[in-house]
């Protein structure tokens, strides 16, 4: 028998079922609300991105798209000074203009549009934590929106959808005891079902789905109030999600418009069918790259290539992720000594694989621990050397990371990988270095990948740039660049700082020419005994005084171990300790956990050759190097340090220059040079190692400094 209850209980208990099932199904209403003002949002930031666009461009270039001659001097008059002033702008306005006909009116509305959606047509959107445009808050906090609501939809839905049936037909039970005159002369058998229905309703609201339903909607409402603050900080702490939402509901803003990457039409559609399986994989990756994922899977074999930033290793760790959750067992990744260290952790970081380092004087006992119990073992290619494995033993996948390190067959180093790659079912080589320039290295690569397409390869060199040639090596070699795949990155803004010497400057660089010791000509403002008196020290903590401000941390590039002594010691507690050639590997990554960890205005150290590569170091929005490079490359790639896929954050970058010093004749041959091969389509090695200055050219610079100085004296 149902138990009594009171008429104003069951009209309660009516109304709050039906609330939270109308609230339920607001949920998926409001997922769609905000996809569409996601959609909304971006239209209307790459619509203001045009405008910008069609601001510099003058209203006379009316004319020159057609051969009439509007009288453009009237619209300039009239306030139509830009094409951004017409488009807006209706037919009537533009000829109420004196001298403007109705006629002309609607022409230059037709060319000022047809010019707006060329613009728009290569138009992309930025995304960034130093620009927060109204409009730019807007999508911003859409999106943070969208990835709260995202996985509430579904259980709202399920829990909804589920008990739906059971809460309608006790509702209708129930439904008998809103009226006091059908209450009272309703039959025994509806008033036994409505306390039947009550009685349901009553359990419904305290067993899982009233918890449930309860909890979720809690979170709903939180989900609902998030603030432009609070988005603004999740994007910055975690912006590939962000991506990831605009490139799925509005294709085209961000990143390459080519669906298929580059490759082939029929290979391509056979990788968009590759099955990939992150389960374990404790990241979200970018499209392009469970792209990079899937082609890695399907080829089997490959040389990814990929642009410095774009995260080859995480797309190396998700395909191991994705093998493991097939069946594979054992993987092995070979690196230089300088990165193992990163590799461990970026494993560990980034997913559920074990990892065992092959490295030192354990190297024996992990080796054969690696063998026995599977996992991802990191070794160095020195170190590579001592792996001997049983003739019939077998593993899943080898990495080879920088594999341009083994582009010479003889090397020792290179036969020590062949010999590895003999035990390997999958092989994967990595190098951010293009290779388009140096055909003959990627076709010895490539000859140990897939020996058939090298042997192609073999008399095609020549015609590297050919579709042909990126046809055939297409199977193999697979590269995006920054530019295609991160057109959402922010700004790099790069400025050329020069520093004027005082007269202790100059008596000591002038003592370092005329004595033709070129390192310490190189050292201008540097060199003092005292860095009270360099003009480039003080602009150098001018500039860490105005990133403190703004909430930056920074990077300080030298080549010179003498001089990242000095700024260290100059910078006291304002700097972690610094990193060089000295500083080992472990040591280097616990330096950068420190740095990440640090407050804003923190600065890190270190000598270009050994901080500019194969380290991550988003945490920096501000790049500064103390001395023009001779290698243009050394500079790239300590800049792409900091300038990397998710970097949220303009990055500065600063030159700091003497004039009347070698900097500014460095400075001046590298423009020269960079000029000679602005035709190049790719940045390639060989065009680096053509920019470079050597050091008979650097012996030329400093002989013109001698004659001048003596010129100056006399």
């Amino acid at each position: 028998m149902a138990r009594p209850f009171s008429k104003k209980d069951a009209k309660a208990l009516l109304k709050e079922h039906r609330d939270t099932l109308s609230q339920l199904d607001a949920v998926p209403a409001a997922l769609q609300a905000c996809r569409e003002s996601i959609k909304q949002c971006s239209d209307h930031l790459a619509a203001q991105n045009v405008m910008t666009i069609l601001r510099d461009i003058p209203v006379e270039e009316i004319n020159n798209r057609e051969k009439r001659a509007f009288r453009v001097k009237a619209l300039r008059e009239g306030g139509y000074a830009t094409i951004a002033d017409i488009v807006p702008a209706p037919v009537h306005a533009l000829a109420s203009v004196y001298g403007v006909s109705e006629d002309a009116a609607r022409s230059i509305k037709r060319i000022a549009d047809e010019m707006a959606a060329q613009a728009g047509q290569g138009c992309k959107i930025r995304l960034s934590a130093d620009d927060r445009s109204q409009e730019a808050s807007d999508l911003i906090a859409a999106i943070c929106r969208f990835q709260q609501i995202k996985p509430l939809a579904g259980l709202a839905k399920q829990l909804a959808d589920i008990n739906r049936r059971d809460i309608t037909a006790a509702l209708a039970d129930l439904e008998p005891v809103h009226g006091t005159i059908t209450w009272m002369f309703a039959s025994k058998e509806k008033r036994q079902k409505a306390m039947e229905g009550f009685c349901r309703l009553t359990e419904l609201k305290i067993d899982a789905y009233g918890t449930e339903s309860a909890s979720l909607l809690a979170a709903f409402q939180a989900a609902q109030s998030c603030t432009e603050t609070d988005a603004w900080n999740d994007f910055t702490a975690n912006p590939v999600p962000y991506f990831n939402v605009l490139e799925e509901i509005n294709p085209g803003l961000l990143g390459n418009d080519d669906a298929l990457y580059g490759l082939p039409e029929e290979l391509a559609r056979e990788i968009q069918d590759e099955c990939y399986f992150p389960d374990g994989l404790l990241c979200e990756l970018r499209r392009y790259q469970e792209w990079g994922v899937r082609y890695i899977l399907h080829q089997g074999r490959v040389l990814l290539g990929d642009e410095m930033g774009l995260g080859k290793t995480v797309q190396a760790i998700a395909a191991m992720v994705s093998l493991k959750n097939t069946g594979a067992s054992h993987f092995l990744v070979v690196c230089p000594a300088s990165v193992i260290t990163n590799w461990c952790r970026e494993i560990r970081k980034m997913s559920r694989l074990s990892v065992i380092k092959i490295h030192g004087s354990s190297r024996k006992d992990a080796f054969l621990t690696w063998q026995q119990t599977g996992g991802v073992a990191v070794t160095t290619y020195e170190t590579a050397a001592y792996c001997d494995l049983p003739e019939a033993f077998r593993f899943s996948m080898l990495v080879v990371d920088e594999a341009h390190y083994i582009k010479n067959p003889e090397a020792k180093r290179t036969k020590n990988v062949r010999a590895l790659c003999t035990h390997a079912d999958r092989l994967l080589f990595m190098t951010g270095t293009a290779l388009e320039n140096k055909a003959e290295e990627m076709v010895s690569l490539i000859s140990i990948l897939q020996p058939q397409i090298g042997a192609r390869l073999h008399d095609m060199t020549f015609m590297s740039s050919a579709p042909l040639f990126r046809k055939t090596v297409a199977p193999v070699y697979y590269r995006r660049k920054r530019e295609d795949v991160l057109t959402e990155l922010p700004d790099l803004i790069q400025s050329r700082e020069w520093c004027t010497m005082n007269q202790q400057e100059e008596a000591a660089y002038e003592q370092a020419v005329l004595s033709g010791n070129f390192a310490a000509s190189r050292q201008v403002s540097w060199n003092m005994p005292d860095l009270s008196d360099s003009s480039k020290a003080a602009r150098l903590l001018e500039l860490i005084e105005e990133a403190e401000a703004d909430g930056r941390k920074v990077l300080v590039f030298s080549y010179f171990l003498d001089t990242i002594r000095k700024i260290a010691d100059l910078l006291g507690n304002r700097c972690v300790n610094p990193i060089s050639g000295a500083v080992s590997p472990e040591r280097r990554q616990e330096i950068i956990d420190e740095f990440n960890q640090a407050p804003s205005g923190t600065v890190l150290p270190a000598q270009i050759q050994s901080g500019g590569t194969g380290l991550n170091m988003q945490a920096a929005s501000v790049v500064i190097l103390c001395e023009p490079q001779l290698k243009p490359s050394a500079e790239n790639q300590a800049i792409s340090r900091a300038y990397r896929m998710g970097q949220t954050r303009n990055v500065l970058v600063y030159r700091l220059l003497c004039e009347d010093s070698v900097d500014e004749k460095i400075i001046s041959l590298l423009e020269d040079k960079q000029a000679v091969f602005d035709a190049f389509a790719d940045k390639s090695e060989a065009a680096d190692e053509s920019r470079e200055i050597d050091e008979r050219t650097l012996g030329n610079i400093i002989q013109e400094e001698i004659e001048r100085i003596n010129a100056k004296r006399q």
